[in-house]
């Protein structure tokens, strides 16, 4: 069944409780008290690639600056980040290393560093991201922008103890949208959903332009969405449109919350919309063109997925999490098992064991598949789509009593996970009670 994003890993350590909430910003303290501050919004005015055009602009006049290089290699990430669409990953891997190799003479400018740590996470290459951080630590241990970038690989290379040290760090030097966003995300895959959502409202707060609150609202939406609230994860993902019409997540969060809610004209139309854009999406798309019937429409998309995935293969950036996940569900179980295993040997993170663990069981190997759903359980994760997979695995293995729990907490933990999932999980209760 379908996964509508990455999911990140639950860090299995000591909770950070209320320090996480510890209501003070690189400027001051934030008071309960004061009503929330309208973020950012420019509506349909708003173009990031204005400010690009104004440093390639700048670096015609002068070529040789290495920061404005930088700057631009940041910006072209962003790009990335907020459309999903990773050709900007070459224009910023080409910008950060002009920025290094004019700065190569002295001192290497520590932001085009950091940069390509950001670079290499974008690109799934998260050991290389953490030798980055820590040469961009071992030039200037004060650049908070570092830690960042150690806690989302430390994250999905499976290595919490880790991340979390991260993590502190960085809140301990700059508790600024950065870190208060990784820290809600990490709150609420703890299942404290409250302290996730005043750390997004503070986070929000401190947004400095329509692209930073639109991935903070995005953010928020997610967390409603996850909670199994469409209609609150609708209206969140609504603001970071007003905010950011290009933001693609949001465009296809938005559409996810329109198809729970029944709006299927609606949810069609900001689909397309978001593969339009980005063919990231495709399976999300063609998973809901099947549960409607159309079934013509859902393999186009899914020959979509297959395209792109040809070209970043061809390129060799294979992405093999994204591949087994699909082959798991839409293709043939034993090819996704063996990339689920491939990635499995590269990061053990939470959201790779429950993989491999659903595409073992679709292969028929019900046994092996409850012993990673088990290890994706130790890892943590409150999350319907795991306990549904469980569920599922427990019941082919005949252990109905343990399915009936796993999928009716994949059902209270959100009605919506996925479409086709939902209506099976509600027929296995169905039929076993």
């Amino acid at each position: 069944m379908k996964r509508v994003r990455l999911v990140l890993p639950l860090l299995g350590c000591v909770l950070l409780g209320g320090l996480l909430l510890a209501p003070h910003t690189p400027t001051g303290v934030i008071r309960d008290e004061e009503p929330p501050q309208p973020g950012p919004s420019a509506g349909a005015s708003y173009d990031p690639a204005v400010t690009i055009e104004a440093a390639r602009r700048r670096l015609s006049r002068d070529p040789r600056d290495a920061a404005v290089w930088a700057n631009l290699g940041h910006m072209y990430l962003q790009q990335a980040r907020r459309t999903t669409e990773t050709g900007y990953h070459a224009k910023a891997e080409a910008a950060l290393e002009r920025s290094l190799r004019l700065g190569a003479g002295g001192r290497p400018p520590v932001d085009a560093v950091i940069g390509m740590g950001e670079l290499a996470n974008a690109r799934h290459d998260h050991t290389g991201a953490v030798r980055w951080a820590v040469r961009a630590r071992a030039a200037a241990p004060h650049r908070w922008a570092l830690y960042g970038v150690l806690t989302d690989a430390y994250l999905q290379l499976g290595q919490y103890d880790r991340a979390e040290r991260a993590l502190r760090r960085m809140l301990d030097g700059r508790p600024d949208l950065a870190s208060y966003s990784r820290a809600a995300r990490i709150e609420h895959l703890r299942g404290r959903v409250g302290p996730a959502r005043e750390l997004l409202r503070r986070a929000c707060r401190l947004a400095a332009d329509p692209a930073e609150y639109a991935s903070c609202q995005c953010q928020l939406a997610d967390l409603s969405w996850d909670e199994g609230d469409p209609s609150a994860a609708r209206a969140a993902y609504t603001l970071a449109l007003a905010a950011d019409p290009g933001h693609v997540p949001a465009r296809a969060g938005k559409a996810r919350t329109e198809a729970a809610l029944g709006d299927h004209d609606q949810a069609r139309r900001d689909y397309a919309a978001a593969v339009a854009r980005s063919p990231a999406y495709a399976v999300e798309y063609g998973e809901l063109l099947d549960h409607l019937g159309d079934h013509a429409g859902a393999r186009q998309q899914y020959a979509a997925f297959v395209a792109h995935h040809k070209v970043l293969a061809a390129n060799g950036a294979t992405d093999h999490y994204a591949i087994g996940v699909f082959q798991a569900d839409h293709g043939d179980p034993r090819t996704a098992v063996r990339h689920l295993r491939l990635e499995w040997a590269r990061r053990q993170a939470v959201e790779v064991a429950d993989a491999l663990a659903w595409a073992l069981h679709r292969a028929g190997r019900h046994a092996e598949a409850a012993r990673y759903a088990a290890r994706a359980a130790a890892l943590g994760g409150r999350n319907a789509l795991f306990s549904y997979h469980r569920g599922e695995i427990e019941y082919a293995r005949g252990h109905l009593a343990w399915a009936r729990t796993h999928l009716t907490r994949a059902l209270e933990i959100n009605p919506y996970f996925s479409p086709g999932g939902a209506v099976r999980a509600r027929a296995l209760l169905a039929e076993t009670a």
